[in-house]
C-alpha cells in the first residue's frame, strides 16, 4: 500500500461533481508523457474518432514503432510531431458517463512556460507530470510554483513511467515525498498523487493490477470525483464593460431612441433588475432598470453570461470601466503591489513602463520596483536586479490612472492582469495582485524623499 493514501474520497463526492464540466490542464518536465497521457485519456474514454486512431496507427508503423503513439492525437502542429515535443497549447475535449471534461495539454519545455501558465490561468485542476526515473526538476518546480501563485483548486501528482522502474513502491514513495515536500513550501494544499503508466494505460482510466500495493483511484476516477470549483456566481457582481450600445442610423428607430446599454461579460456574481450599482473608477451609483440578452430581456444575469445593462441614470461610462455591486465594490488605486510571471525574452527592469490590462481596461504602468524573485532551488525569495524569461518574481506598479483591482485571493478575475509591451503588442506578463511568494526576503526599504512617478 502507498505510504501517503489520496486526499479525496472519490466515493463521498462523486455526487457532487456528477454532470459538472472539469476544466483541466496538463504540467511538467519535457519529455514527462503529458501528451501521451492526454492521448491515452481521449482513447480510453472512446473521445477518438475511428478515422484518427488509424492515422496515428498508421504513423506510428511508419516511424517504426509496434503500438500506436498516443501522443499524435494532441500533437497537432507539425514542429510538434517533427520534434515530439510540445509547443502550443491544445485544448481537448471529452466526457464519461458521470463529466464533462475541457483538457489543455500544455507544454513542458521551459521557452513555452507562458504557454502553461495561459493554459493554467482557468483550470480547476493541474495533473503535474513526474517522470518517476527523475523525479522533481526545475521545470517542475516552476510549474508547482505557477499553480500555487494562480490559485489552481486541486492538484494531481502524476507519477508517470512507472513501468520503467518495475512497478516499484519504493521508488514512488520517494518521487511523491519530494513533490508534497516542494508543493507544501510553495503552499499547495490540495495535492494527490498516482502511479501511471500512460503508455500502457495502467491506474489511468482504470486501476492495475500491477500496482497491488496502491489502493487509490485511477486517474480518472479521481477526476470525474473532484467536487466543483467555486462558482463565479457566488462571488461579488462584477461586470467589465466591452462596448457602450446607442443604435445608430436605421438602427435608431422610434421603440429605441433612448435606448443606452452597458455590453459586457459579467466576469462574477449575480446581477438583477433593481439592484444598485456603482461606476468604476468614477464611483458613481445608479439602478439597473434592464437586462438584456440579445432580444429578450432578463431578471437576473450571472457569471459567465453575456448581457447588456441598462441603467437608471445617465453617467459616464465607457470601454473598461467596471459596473460592480454597490455593496462591496474595490476601491480604485493607481500602486499594486503583484507577482508576476514574466514571460518576456528581454529582461524586466525598475522604471520600464509597460501597459496593463485588467478586464477590459488598459492603462500605462512603470514598474517602480523589482522587491525580488523566486529562487527555484531553495524556494526562497533572492533579490534581484531584473527579472528574466519565465522568472517569478515580486514588483511594484504605478499606473497612470486608477483601476479598481482586487486582491487575488479573493478573486482571480478581479485580481489578475496581463503587461503588454507598448511597442508591439506582445503580452510579457501575467501578474496576480497582493499575491505574495514563499518565505521570503526582506521588501527593499523606499526610496527616501518624495519621489514622484509619472507615466
Amino acid at each position: 500500500m502507498s505510504t501517503t493514501t489520496p486526499l479525496l474520497d472519490p466515493a463521498a463526492v462523486a455526487g457532487a461533481a456528477r454532470g459538472t464540466l472539469l476544466r483541466l490542464a496538463t504540467a511538467g518536465s519535457v519529455d514527462d508523457g503529458k501528451s501521451t497521457l492526454v492521448g491515452r485519456l481521449l482513447h480510453d474514454t472512446k473521445s477518438v474518432l475511428s478515422d484518427q486512431l488509424a492515422a496515428v496507427e498508421r504513423v506510428s508503423r511508419d516511424r517504426g514503432l509496434t503500438a500506436a503513439d498516443l501522443a499524435l492525437l494532441t500533437d497537432g502542429l507539425r514542429a510538434e510531431r517533427e520534434q515530439g515535443i510540445t509547443i502550443d497549447v491544445a485544448y481537448r475535449y471529452f466526457a464519461t458517463a458521470n463529466r464533462s471534461f475541457v483538457l489543455a495539454d500544455c507544454p513542458g519545455h521551459v521557452q513555452y512556460t507562458r504557454n502553461t501558465v495561459t493554459g493554467s490561468s482557468t483550470a480547476d485542476v493541474v495533473v503535474l507530470l513526474v517522470d518517476a526515473r527523475k523525479g522533481v526538476l526545475e521545470q517542475t518546480r516552476r510549474h508547482l510554483a505557477v499553480t500555487a501563485l494562480l490559485r489552481v483548486p486541486h492538484v494531481v501528482v502524476a507519477v508517470n513511467k512507472i513501468d520503467l522502474v518495475d512497478f516499484s513502491q519504493e521508488v514512488y514513495d520517494r518521487v511523491e515525498a519530494e513533490v508534497q515536500a516542494v508543493a507544501r513550501e510553495l503552499g499547495v494544499v490540495d495535492a494527490t498523487a498516482i502511479p501511471v503508466s500512460a503508455l500502457d494505460g495502467d491506474n489511468v482510466a482504470a486501476r492495475s493490477p500491477r500496482t497491488p500495493w496502491y489502493d487509490g483511484p485511477s486517474l480518472l476516477e479521481l477526476l470525474e470525483a473532484l467536487p466543483p470549483s467555486d462558482d463565479p456566481a457566488n462571488e461579488s457582481f462584477r461586470l467589465p464593460v466591452q462596448l457602450v450600445i446607442r443604435p445608430q442610423g436605421a438602427a435608431r428607430d422610434e421603440a429605441h431612441r433612448d435606448y443606452r446599454g452597458y455590453a459586457g461579460q459579467v466576469a462574477s456574481g449575480v446581477v438583477r433588475v433593481g439592484d444598485e450599482v456603482v461606476a468604476l473608477p468614477s464611483g458613481r451609483r445608479t439602478t439597473v432598470t434592464g437586462i438584456d440578452l440579445g432580444e429578450r430581456s432578463l431578471d437576473e444575469a450571472f457569471a459567465p453570461q453575456s448581457v447588456t445593462l441598462r441603467l437608471a441614470d445617465e453617467i459616464d461610462i465607457s470601454r473598461g470601466d467596471v459596473i460592480a455591486s454597490a455593496d462591496d465594490a474595490p476601491e480604485p488605486t493607481q500602486d499594486i503591489k503583484a507577482v508576476v510571471c514574466w514571460l518576456g525574452d528581454a529582461p524586466l527592469r525598475p522604471g520600464q513602463r509597460l501597459l496593463l490590462k485588467h478586464g477590459s481596461r488598459t492603462v500605462q504602468t512603470a514598474v517602480r520596483t523589482l522587491d525580488g524573485v523566486l529562487d527555484l532551488d531553495d524556494l526562497h525569495t533572492v533579490p534581484s536586479e531584473a527579472l528574466s524569461l519565465n522568472d517569478i518574481g515580486l514588483v511594484t506598479l504605478r499606473l497612470a490612472a486608477p483601476v479598481p483591482v482586487e486582491n487575488y485571493s479573493t478573486s482571480r478575475r478581479g485580481g489578475s492582469f496581463l503587461l503588454i509591451d507598448a511597442h508591439d503588442g506582445r503580452t510579457v506578463a501575467a501578474g496576480m495582485v497582493g499575491a505574495t511568494l514563499p518565505t521570503a526576503a526582506p521588501a527593499p526599504t523606499e526610496p527616501e524623499g518624495d519621489e514622484v512617478w509619472e507615466i
